[in-house]
């Protein structure tokens, strides 16, 4: 994350997107510190910056 541009709209697909992925994370979260969440993590980013995208497409 670190950007310090304002979190987009989401849609309610998108929405249901990161949650899905949150959960995943808390998953394996739970499974210990030693895990690898960089590419659920890259997913949330990429679903966000796509929200941004359309936003700034529909302006």
């Amino acid at each position: 994350m670190g950007k310090s541009e304002p979190e987009p709209k989401l849609t309610t697909a998108e929405k249901a997107q990161v949650t899905y992925l949150v959960a995943r994370m808390c998953k394996r979260g739970l499974a210990g510190p030693d895990v690898d969440q960089r590419d659920l993590q890259r997913k949330v980013d990429r679903i966000i910056d796509g929200a941004r995208k359309r936003q700034a497409k529909s302006k």
